[in-house]
């Protein structure tokens, strides 16, 4: 498949919408400092209490209890980098995340699909992994891989090194995703680093990163925390997420869960700079809202959308580069209901500049599934995203009063050259929206926007070949790390 090149690509910057006023964010944060002060986070996890006291934090050993001041929390984060570079195999995929640059991409751990030929609901699987990293591979518009679902034929132990060389082997965009066990990240280390040539290649240009999860309300949970110390000591990028559910494991009001939101995403931080000054670390965020009507946990709500993007306002206020969440969906398949959610909260996060939008392509029911056909439809929800961030150019070109001048009253603008020169660079073009008349419509099959999506998916799947993994390099992984599956889908 042949690749067009993108006129509105990750990186744009953002910052346009900021749910948060400078006011607001020093209230946020001075709160925030209160509870780290008063109520502190449980920390389960012996090593991690060690390291939080040896650094001289307030441990209470007995109640697992960290408590420390605004002065140690801000002298702490100081030594995270404000800037984290994750690459891809390609240099073209290279994301430096600083500042309010925006790149979106997928997420997950879902544990169903909906199968492509079927359409019907079935468990995920390691092919599905496959088939996922190669479909984002070729999707423009997103411009990472985060693992997206979980194969659940795969014992536990082995999940880790099978599903990062699933997406490794299938795309050579970055790949970043969570993981289950201590000795999975070591060997996804060893397998990383006879790709990128050696170790030192690899923490130069890290093209994979890791996710391990602090838990809603203040805690850190014991196994969560020490996969997260296993991943510091690797040296590679890392995201810390934290996932309040307002009204359930938060406060009900917004301003109250990004009090506590901000208190759990910069517990992450603290760790990683505590264990390893400098490590690559993000201001992790995933907050959410509950339908209190039902008690449902909601992915999609316009309050999801509106606070991760406050996330991203909160994030510059600490220097630090953030990781925030938007585009899941409540709805069970590819509809208008996919649509609207995913649209509303992915804008939000990208006009306010949030550097790494997860999550934002693929996922379906609250995160439970992944639908091919919607990785196609918000591959065009994501450029429509980026089309905006690069909002309106006003220069002696686009003002255009040479061309209006020599077109003049009652003219048109179809064949200028000015009208050539700008096609291309000023609009975004829809690759599932039909726009054509209703009798083309009718006479190319009535098909809805979710077939079509599913043709473009089916499509790019039959012919797009990704970089793939070198032949040498692939025996001795499958020879020498244990627990990979020796039959690889091509």
């Amino acid at each position: 498949m042949r690749k067009r090149q993108n006129p509105f690509p990750g990186g744009l910057e953002g910052g346009l919408y900021k749910p948060l006023t400078q006011e607001g964010i020093m209230k946020i944060h001075k709160a925030s400092m209160k509870v780290f002060e008063e109520t502190g986070i449980q920390v389960n996890d012996e090593r991690a209490l060690k390291e939080f006291h040896n650094a001289g934090a307030d441990v209470d050993f007995n109640k697992k209890i960290v408590r420390a001041s605004e002065s140690w929390v801000l002298d702490k984060i100081k030594t995270a980098p404000s800037k984290v570079t994750l690459y891809g195999r390609e240099d073209k995929y290279n994301m430096e995340l600083d500042g309010y640059k925006v790149y979106i991409g997928t997420g997950g751990t879902a544990l169903n699909v909906l199968d492509i030929d079927t359409g019907m609901r079935r468990p995920s699987t390691l092919k599905d992994v496959q088939m996922a990293a190669r479909l984002v591979d070729a999707l423009d518009n997103i411009h990472y891989f985060v693992l997206s679902c979980y194969p659940n034929e795969l014992d536990k132990k082995n999940v880790d090194v099978n599903r990062f060389y699933a997406g490794i082997r299938n795309t050579s965009k970055h790949v970043m995703g969570g993981v289950y066990t201590s000795e999975g990240i070591r060997n996804i280390v060893k397998y990383a680093s006879l790709i990128a040539g050696s170790k030192e290649a690899l923490l130069k240009k890290p093209f994979i990163s890791f996710i391990t999860c602090i838990m809603s309300p203040l805690v850190m949970d014991k196994d969560y925390t020490d996969l997260m110390i296993t991943a510091i000591e690797s040296g590679l990028p890392l995201a810390t997420p934290t996932a309040p559910m307002a009204g359930s494991t938060s406060p009900a009001t917004l301003a109250g869960t990004l009090v506590q939101m901000n208190v759990e995403a910069l517990s992450g931080v603290l760790l990683s700079q505590i264990i390893d000054p400098g490590h690559p670390v993000l201001y992790s965020c995933v907050p959410t809202t509950t339908d209190l009507r039902t008690g449902a946990f909601c992915f999609g709500s316009i309050e999801m959308g509106m606070m991760n993007a406050a996330c991203a306002q909160l994030s510059r206020f600490y220097n630090l580069p953030n990781y925030t969440t938007a585009g899941v969906n409540e709805s069970k398949i590819p509809d208008i209901q996919s649509g609207y959610e995913s649209m509303a909260t992915t804008m939000l996060c990208a006009l306010a500049g949030s550097n790494y939008i997860h999550d934002a392509a693929g996922l379906i029911e609250s995160g439970l599934a992944i639908s091919y056909e919607q990785y196609v439809v918000d591959n065009d929800i994501l450029g429509m995203c980026m089309r905006a961030v690069k909002g309106i150019e006003i220069n002696d070109d686009t003002l255009a009063v040479d061309v209006i001048n020599e077109v003049g009253p009652a003219g048109n603008y179809l064949s200028n050259d000015h009208t050539v020169m700008n096609m291309k660079k000023e609009f975004f073009y829809n690759t599932v929206s039909d726009r054509n008349t209703r009798s083309r419509w009718e006479a190319d099959g009535s098909l809805d926007g979710r077939e079509r999506a599913r043709r473009i998916a089916k499509q790019i799947l039959a012919n797009h070949k990704p970089l793939g993994v070198d032949k040498a390099i692939e025996d001795e992984i499958l020879k020498e790390i244990p627990g990979m599956v020796q039959e690889w889908i091509d």
